[in-house]
């Protein structure tokens, strides 16, 4: 399975923020509504130049404090994130996320931001994949016996 199908059942929407926003404004945007994980950081004509996300924000709170909700968010985002297409397979991006341990994944397609996947997308993804092979054997056994 690729990531371009579940890009089709969840949408290409991606819901991004400036480097220059502050910090207070990402914890808005993350709150919700809807609560999300992660804010893909944009300000470039194409792609994006980084993401930050909710465990970057508690560590930062840890290291700044309350101080840091008035900092801008290019100085708390992550700058170098891992990527993927839509032509990637689910078993592909679900290694990656694991060795890199980053729960989000932005999709590019040709170099534009294409979607944003998360680690609950590509189990689900799999957990779908399983049920259907699953289903498919079962079929075939009954049918021969």
């Amino acid at each position: 399975m690729k990531i371009e199908s579940i890009l089709r059942a969840k949408g290409r929407s991606v819901t991004t923020i400036q480097p220059w926003s502050t910090i207070a404004d990402a914890v808005d945007r993350l709150h919700g509504p809807p609560r999300i994980g992660a804010l893909v950081v944009t300000g470039v004509p194409r792609g994006f130049t980084g993401m930050i996300t909710e465990r970057d924000v508690i560590r930062g709170l840890k290291m700044h404090g309350p101080a840091l909700l008035e900092q801008r968010v290019s100085t708390l985002m992550t700058h170098h994130v891992p990527t993927c297409s839509p032509d990637d397979t689910v078993a592909t991006v679900m290694m990656q996320m694991t060795r890199t341990r980053y729960r989000h994944v932005p999709v590019l397609d040709h170099g534009e931001l294409a979607g944003l996947i998360s680690i609950g997308d590509v189990v689900r993804s799999r957990l779908d994949e399983m049920e259907l092979e699953t289903g498919v054997l079962r079929d075939l056994y009954v049918a021969r016996h």
